[in-house]
């Protein structure tokens, strides 16, 4: 038989059984589309937290108090004693490293932000001019925090787009005032709505000098130190140095930890990578469930069409023609399967992008590809007991009524 005959017979038969062939094709596609929903999750997940990284800004050095070592927890939470503060005075020597481009000290809290009777509860930064580059922050209106020397406050102030809004209504903000707890500032500045960082909203901020949230919080302590790095290759340079400072200013010790965003992302990235192959090849399970499928309907098939088998065979089919019939019909549902499969897994895709809009879910490249060639694995490695089956009937027995 040739090929085309082969296939023309086995399109045949997949129409001839509308039941069977619809069931088969349910299987396969529920288990393509698993697997391409889920790598989707998986790789939307990867890509939302390489986002937002990267929207913290490049070559990032992040500078926090404490020793994640000291308790095998989050750095700064120590059991039997207190760390010691990240000053401002340390911050500021960090700038003798000449892998070091610049630094930004943070303090952070929560203050009751107010204009006339309007009041919210808002977070409350303290930092210096040098933030807006390092975070690559935008102004809608104004200019960010004025430079100079941290250890001397301003009253003035820069607000997200929202607190603007909601505290200022249809009126412009700029050269306004408002509170924050028993201090007066004047509004400089309102930043571009720029949303949700890390789980930190610029829109809902408000960000006053250093030495003022010093005031206002009444604390020297540092939350922490944002250091950028002149290039990508200094990083290393800019942590060693860093760490080698505040040694020294610290009798020695080392009390704190210095983490570098790359380092944070590459952790992330094969963390989330791992858990998308893993929920990928879970959902691959219900493929071989198809296949067992296929393989029980065609052993059934093979008792059924006896008849129509030992007819092949008594007109001159070979054993490797029946097999090849069998085979081709298995790749046919396979086929059909994997496209209901990738049409579904697309569709979940955009439903569940828009339930959350802001993860950007996309099937990665090797799910869309694997799955429809390990459906069709699947299927043929299934069919092959069945086809070798068929292939050993007796023409003559076959055509018996027994």
């Amino acid at each position: 038989m040739r090929l085309a005959d082969t296939l023309g017979f086995a399109w045949q038969v997949v129409r001839g059984s509308p039941g069977r062939t619809l069931l088969i094709l349910l299987a396969m596609g529920i288990g393509v589309a698993a697997v391409v929903a889920v790598s989707s999750i998986g790789e939307g997940a990867r890509l939302y937290v390489v986002n937002q990284f990267g929207s913290l800004g490049t070559h990032l050095v992040i500078v926090l108090p404490g020793r994640s070592e000291t308790a095998g927890s989050m750095p700064g939470v120590l059991i039997g004693k207190t760390p010691r503060d990240l000053t401002l005075e340390d911050a500021l020597a960090l700038k003798r490293s000449p892998a070091v481009r610049r630094l930004a000290p943070l303090i952070v809290g929560a203050g009751d932000v107010r204009v006339g009777a309007r009041s919210r509860e808002t977070p409350v930064l303290g930092s210096t001019a040098e933030l807006m580059d390092i975070r690559h922050m935008e102004m809608a209106q104004g200019q960010f925090l004025p430079p100079g020397d941290p250890r001397h406050s301003q009253p003035v102030c820069v607000v997200g787009a929202k607190v603007a809004a909601e505290l200022f209504g249809a009126r412009r903000a700029l050269g306004e005032w408002l509170r924050i707890g028993d201090r007066r500032f004047r509004v400089v500045g309102v930043l571009a709505s720029q949303g949700e960082s890390l789980g930190f909203n610029t829109d809902e901020i408000v960000i006053v000098p250093l030495a003022a949230a010093q005031a206002l919080f009444n604390t020297e302590a540092l939350f922490r130190v944002l250091v950028e790095a002149k290039s990508r290759e200094q990083i290393a340079y800019a942590q060693s140095d860093i760490e080698e400072i505040l040694r020294e200013r610290h009798d020695g010790k080392r009390e704190v930890t210095v983490v570098t965003q790359d380092a944070v992302l590459a952790t992330f990235d094969r963390i989330l990578r791992a858990l998308t192959l893993a929920v990928g090849g879970l959902a691959a399970i219900s493929l071989a469930v198809a296949g067992i499928l296929i393989m029980n309907v065609m052993l059934i098939s093979v008792t059924q069409r006896r008849h129509e088998i030992g007819l092949l065979k008594a007109l001159g089919a070979t054993g490797l023609n029946i097999r090849l019939i069998f085979l081709s019909e298995a790749v046919l549902l396979a086929l059909g399967g994997a496209a209901l499969g990738l049409t579904v897994g697309k569709l979940g895709q955009l439903f569940i992008g828009q339930l959350f809009p802001s993860i950007p879910f996309t099937a990665p490249w090797w799910a869309v590809i694997a799955a429809p060639l390990t459906a069709i694995a699947t299927a043929v490695l299934f069919s092959v007991a069945p086809a070798r089956r068929a292939a050993r009937l007796d023409p003559v027995r076959a055509l018996s009524k027994r």
